[in-house]
C-alpha cells in the first residue's frame, strides 16, 4: 500500500517512516504544502495522510483542491482539541482525522480499516434500492439515472446502510463496520458523512436517509417508508 504522508514535523516523519515501513506500506514523505498538492495530484497513491497546519498551503485548501479530481482516501492530522479543524475537513471530504499527539499504532490501524474496505474482494453485484443504484464492483453510484461522485468512505456508508435498507443502523454499528471503533460522545464524523450523502442524493423530493433520533439512520425503501 502506497501512502503519501504530507506533514513538516521532520522528527515525526522521521518516526512514521520506520514504524509505517516495518507495518508493511511504503510511505513517501513531502514536508511542504504546495510540493504536497503537485504529488498528490500525480496520482499513484492508495492513501493520503495530510496535516492541517502546513508551510505553503494548508491542508484545508490542499484537500479542497484534490477532491476536484480525486477520491484517493484521505486521513487529515489535527491538533487535539481543535473540533473546527476536523469538521472542516469532513466536510471538504476527509475520509477519517487523528488528533495529534497520536500513537502511530492508531494510525496504522485507521489505515488498515479502510485497506480492508477499498481491497475487499468478495463479488458483489450491483442492485438498486428506491432508485439509487450501486455498484460495488467500479464503486459507482447513480441516482435516478445520473452518476454521483463518493469519497471512499461515503461509498461505503452508503453501501452498509442500503444493504440494510428499511433497517435502523446505530452510529455504533456504522463505526464499528467502517473504523473497526466505537463512536465516542463528541466524534460527529459519521453524522457529516451522512449530511454528505444526503446532499449528494437529492433525487427529486424522495428522502432517502432518516435520522432516527437516539438510534441512527435509516434508508427507506419507499415512500410511505420515509413518511412513517
Amino acid at each position: 500500500m502506497r501512502i503519501l504522508v504530507i506533514d513538516d514535523d521532520v522528527e515525526l516523519a522521521s518516526l512514521l517512516r520506520t514504524f509505517l515501513q516495518r507495518e508493511g506500506f511504503t510511505p513517501e514523505f513531502v514536508y511542504d504544502g504546495k510540493a504536497g498538492l503537485e504529488r498528490a495530484l500525480q496520482g499513484g497513491y492508495d492513501l493520503i495522510v495530510l496535516d492541517v497546519m502546513l508551510p505553503g498551503m494548508d491542508g484545508f485548501e490542499i484537500l479542497r483542491r484534490l477532491r476536484q479530481q480525486s477520491r484517493v482516501p484521505v486521513i487529515m492530522l489535527t491538533a487535539r482539541g481543535e473540533d473546527v479543524d476536523r469538521i472542516v475537513g469532513l466536510e471538504i471530504g476527509a475520509d477519517d482525522y487523528v488528533p495529534k499527539p497520536f500513537n502511530p499504532r492508531e494510525l496504522a490501524a485507521r489505515i488498515r480499516a479502510i485497506q480492508r474496505r477499498v481491497q475487499s474482494t468478495e463479488p458483489a453485484a450491483r442492485f438498486e434500492v428506491n432508485g439509487v443504484v450501486i455498484d460495488p464492483g467500479s464503486r459507482g453510484v447513480f441516482c435516478d439515472g445520473k452518476r454521483v461522485e463518493f469519497t471512499t468512505v461515503e461509498f461505503d456508508i452508503l453501501e452498509q446502510l442500503m444493504r440494510s435498507a428499511g433497517r435502523v443502523l446505530s452510529r455504533d454499528a456504522l463505526m464499528e463496520a467502517l473504523y473497526n471503533r466505537k463512536a465516542t460522545p463528541y466524534d460527529r464524523s459519521m453524522d457529516m458523512h451522512i449530511s454528505h450523502i444526503r446532499k449528494k442524493l437529492e433525487c427529486g423530493d424522495k428522502v432517502l436517509i432518516k435520522t432516527i433520533r437516539g438510534v441512527g439512520y435509516q434508508f427507506c425503501r419507499t415512500s410511505e417508508e420515509a413518511a412513517d
